[in-house]
C-alpha cells in the first residue's frame, strides 16, 4: 500500500506501508512447517485455537 508522509509545512513525500511479516514454524497435521506469515494472521490463528479449546472443554 502506498501513501504520503505529510510534514508540518504540508510537504508530501511518497511512502510505502509494508506488511509486518515474520518467519514462523506452525504445526499442521502433526508436521512442522515453516511459513512467512503476517502478525495479524498469526493473531487470528491464535484466537481460533483458543476458541477450539473452549468448545472442546464445553463438549
Amino acid at each position: 500500500m502506498t501513501g504520503n508522509n505529510v510534514s508540518h509545512s504540508n510537504r508530501h513525500t511518497k511512502t510505502r506501508f509494508m506488511a509486518n511479516v515474520h518467519k514462523q514454524t506452525l504445526v499442521q497435521d502433526g508436521k512442522s512447517i515453516k511459513v512467512k506469515i503476517c502478525t495479524r494472521c498469526l493473531r487470528s490463528l491464535s484466537k481460533s485455537a483458543k476458541v477450539r479449546k473452549a468448545v472442546a472443554a464445553l463438549a
